[in-house]
């Protein structure tokens, strides 16, 4: 993969000037991407997501060096560059390099947080190369100053304002569930997305939404996967008057065929979830009954519902 840096710093070896460069520490940690989100919506005024990590991580690896400043990050990642260099600002250390390198499977533009897990994963690499482990909420505020973000850093399955990070919280851990995702096609710009105010729209279904998250919230106390499918449900439902789903009719009929306890949606992309109970073991043979019933899908995939949050890989 190319890459671009900024300033003029080299990768290793020598900095500017020819001064010695040394490698001050080194990290490496993954994040998770998502199936869309089990709900979104308004309350109290704020926005909100509810979280659906997989599965399907970004890896990303932070060197430190000394010897100079600036940083080096793959071609078409500089949003991720951006929040390394604001994380290195707020732990005082601008004074060093950084070389970063990203692997992540995730496909862009599908609401599977792709981007965030690389600005979650970077952010966390980078405090823990200079011996800091940062907290879920430093770093979704670093997260936050570079674009909306989804709550992937938080444990469990998470309550997040992904717009203005005013809510942050964990529901808990996740119930035994398998999600068989299916993307149909096309592809959604979130930060264009979130620039357009719809907040009016989430408004006319705040009574859904609200119903959504109630469900949820008992459901994942209880670890009851028909409850969450149920607001998950109705919130892919509600969801329609803000980015419509042409063919979610389809995959609701997909759903029930295959005793799904429901749907879920990627409600500022266009991924689209069957909700499983993992408990069924169901999600092999659903996963291949998908890819019969859509065959003209761009992709289907098999995950587990997993915790959010950061997970340092020892290399």
């Amino acid at each position: 993969m190319a890459t671009s840096s900024s300033n003029d710093s080299g990768s290793n070896g020598s900095g500017p000037n020819g001064n010695e460069s040394v490698l001050l520490g080194t990290a490496t940690v993954r994040a998770p991407g998502v199936c869309g989100e089990l709900a979104q919506g308004i309350i109290d005024g704020n926005h909100f997501l509810v979280t659906c990590p997989v599965d399907f991580y970004s890896r990303v690896k932070v060197d430190i060096y000394s010897g100079g400043h600036g940083i080096e990050v793959p071609e078409n990642c500089e949003k991720t560059g951006a929040a390394v260099r604001r994380t290195l600002l707020q732990l005082k250390n601008a004074k060093v390099r950084a070389k970063l390198t990203i692997n992540n499977p995730i496909p862009r533009g599908k609401g599977m947080a792709s981007s965030s897990a690389d600005l979650t994963a970077a952010i966390a690499a980078t405090g823990l190369a200079l011996g800091h482990e940062l907290t879920s909420e430093q770093i979704a505020n670093i997260a936050l100053s570079i674009e909306p973000t989804d709550g992937i850093m938080i444990p469990g399955v998470a309550l997040f304002d992904h717009r203005a990070g005013t809510i942050h919280e964990s529901l808990g851990p996740p119930p035994p569930m398998e999600i068989v995702a299916l993307d149909l096609g096309g592809t959604v710009d979130t930060v264009q997305f979130n620039m357009v105010d719809r907040f009016q729209r989430w408004k006319a279904v705040n009574e859904q939404t609200t119903e959504a998250l109630r469900l949820l919230r008992k459901g994942i106390a209880e670890q009851d996967p028909v409850l969450v499918g149920q607001g998950a449900s109705i919130s892919a439902e509600a969801s329609q008057i803000v980015l419509s789903k042409p063919r979610i009719g389809e995959v609701k009929e997909f759903a029930e065929s295959v005793g799904a306890v429901g749907i879920n949606v990627g409600h500022s992309g266009t991924i689209m979830g069957v909700l499983l109970d993992a408990r069924e073991r169901r999600g092999a043979s659903t996963f291949h009954k998908a890819k019969e019933a859509f065959p003209d899908a761009n992709e289907v995939y098999h995950f587990r519902l997993m915790g959010g949050g950061v997970q340092q890989v020892k290399t």
